[in-house]
């Protein structure tokens, strides 16, 4: 059967299309702002999340009050001990904990900048056995580090310098001598470059050699020192169901008074919820944001209802002196007002879709988790909640039109 009603309503939006227009245009840009961010924040979350899935069965151990900078500096000193790094002998008990459940790789690291071609950069600088390299890091380019003087750079470093496999980057920022067959100063020291790392992207071993280098731990310890003081120690498990025995293990061997940690243990998961947690909250506040476009697309909502009622008050009033029922007259307006919301959010639906990629591509250059159910999902919902807004802002107009006079609402001029 058909409305008449819902007929009147529309005829109402007709006659006054352009004003409908202007006053849908605030639930268009809500609906825009809260569906982007949404997405856009999802987006984000889901690629870190696949970044970190490759490295799911890596485990992390870091000192608990690591020193910033190389640790032990003097491989002389005697007073290196945990607070500069994981020592020899916290080492071995991580191996005895580890067993035959994975690989123990111990890495040193620091900050420093690199130079070639009177081109600088900064990054990390990263010391390991050549052995343990191919563990976990992928040479796209060249071959892996075969004496002391040969380095593997990262892939976003080595265009950022211009290089590539055979260059020479010289290293500032070094300690102490060079290895034997340099003629590099104290402070700078220059090494070939044998390989090119893949991209790794954000990765939970905490390793990121997009922008850095890779040397062998003698290069590496001959000018920063530091020896058998390693910045971190990473755990590769060959099952991931083992993380959390190998964890507690490890724990157990090391951290023997609870109120005094010696070391600190992490993996995927636990930097998975950190990074989760952070952008939730980002995403969160940018979505109140997007959400104050539509408290006032909601006035403006308002503002358009209480002029319609305002125009059609003898309209009204015959309908109510013939018998109209209040709620009839209430839903008339009820229905203009969600007519708009529907025209916003439609409008605003579609723009979002084609905004929110090209925002996405822009700020994360992939948009390879755009058309997942999680991500798209904000558009249905900004599109609901535009038309809930205009719906609500209707509620009162819609009201007070019912609840007209019948004889005052026919004297009016």
């Amino acid at each position: 059967m058909k409305d008449i009603f819902f007929d009147l309503s529309v005829r109402s939006v007709r006659l006054n299309f352009l004003r409908s227009i202007l006053a849908s245009i605030g639930i268009v840009i809500g609906v825009v702002a809260i569906s982007t961010m949404g997405i856009l924040g999802t987006n984000m979350q889901l690629q870190v999340k696949d970044e970190l899935a490759s490295s799911a069965n890596t485990i992390v151990i870091t000192a608990d009050a690591v020193r910033m900078g190389p640790p032990g500096m003097s491989t002389s000193s005697s007073t290196s001990s945990s607070a500069s790094g994981i020592t020899k002998t916290q080492l071995n008990k991580i191996k005895t904990a580890v067993g035959s459940n994975g690989s123990v790789i111990p890495l040193y690291s620091t900050n420093t900048q690199f130079t070639s071609r009177n081109v600088p950069a900064r990054g990390m600088i990263y010391g390991m056995d050549p052995d343990d390299v191919t563990k976990f890091l992928k040479v796209g380019n060249g071959t892996n580090i075969a004496s002391i003087n040969e380095a593997l750079v990262g892939y976003t470093l080595a265009e950022s310098l211009g290089v590539g496999v055979g260059d020479k980057i010289t290293i500032s920022s070094a300690s102490s001598g060079p290895p034997s067959n340099s003629s590099s100063s104290a402070s700078r020291a220059t090494i070939k470059i044998v390989g090119i790392i893949d991209p790794r992207g954000t990765v939970a071993d905490s390793v990121s050699t997009d922008n850095g280098i890779v040397v062998s731990k003698d290069w590496y310890t001959a000018q920063y020192g530091g020896k058998d003081h390693y910045t971190q120690v990473n755990v590769i498990a060959d099952d991931t169901d083992t993380i959390t025995a190998i964890e507690k293990a490890i724990d157990a061997k090391l951290n023997t008074d609870e109120k005094t940690p010696v070391v600190r243990i992490s993996d995927a998961s636990s930097q998975l919820d950190t990074i989760s947690s952070t952008l939730s909250t980002l995403t969160t506040f940018v979505l109140a944001i997007g959400g104050i476009s539509l408290l006032v697309a909601a006035v403006s909502i308002f503002n358009v209802m209480m002029m319609s009622v305002n125009e059609r008050v003898q309209e009204i009033g015959i309908l109510l002196s013939i018998g109209t029922e209040t709620g009839e007259v209430r839903k008339m307006f009820v229905y203009e007002a969600l007519i708009l919301g529907i025209l916003g959010a439609g409008i605003g639906g579609v723009m979002s879709l084609v905004i929110g990629y090209s925002v996405v591509d822009a700020m994360m250059g992939t948009t390879a988790f755009f058309f997942l159910p999680a991500s798209l999902i904000y558009i249905p919902e900004g599109m609901l909640v535009g038309m809930v807004v205009c719906v609500i802002s209707g509620l009162y107009p819609a009201w007070r039109a019912s609840n007209m006079d019948p004889i005052d609402a026919l004297r009016n001029d």
